[in-house]
């Protein structure tokens, strides 16, 4: 059964399973939080505030989440494509869902790197 993760707010309360949240981006001082059925919600945290979130609640070691640059949270379950040379990496649920973000050539050296040597 997969884990939740809760985004609890003064009004609001976000509970998405944790194997449908595909990606977050940063939008300033919020975030907004994509999940595989092609929906997005703005949230009042910044992304770091999530990052340490989504660790709390799945546990750091469990967690299939990656932070990549300043910008981006990936589920390492969705990243189809990472493009070193155009600075992309495509997440997808391979039935429809494809998101093309921009990352450094940095950030997706090292996230290519970690999927490299990482068993899945």
């Amino acid at each position: 059964m997969s884990k939740f993760i809760v985004i609890s707010t003064n009004t609001e309360l976000l509970r998405i399973p944790s194997d449908r949240l595909m990606f977050i981006t940063s939008d300033g001082n919020y975030s907004k939080v994509y999940t595989q059925d092609g929906h997005y919600r703005h949230v009042a945290y910044q992304l770091g505030q999530l990052e340490d979130m989504i660790g709390d609640q799945l546990g750091e070691d469990e967690t299939p989440f990656i932070r990549i640059g300043k910008s981006l949270i990936v589920n390492r379950d969705y990243i189809y494509l990472i493009d070193v040379s155009s600075q992309i990496i495509i997440v997808s649920d391979c039935q429809g869902q494809f998101h093309t973000l921009q990352a450094s050539r940095k950030a997706l050296i090292s996230i290519k790197l970690l999927m490299e040597n990482t068993e899945l």
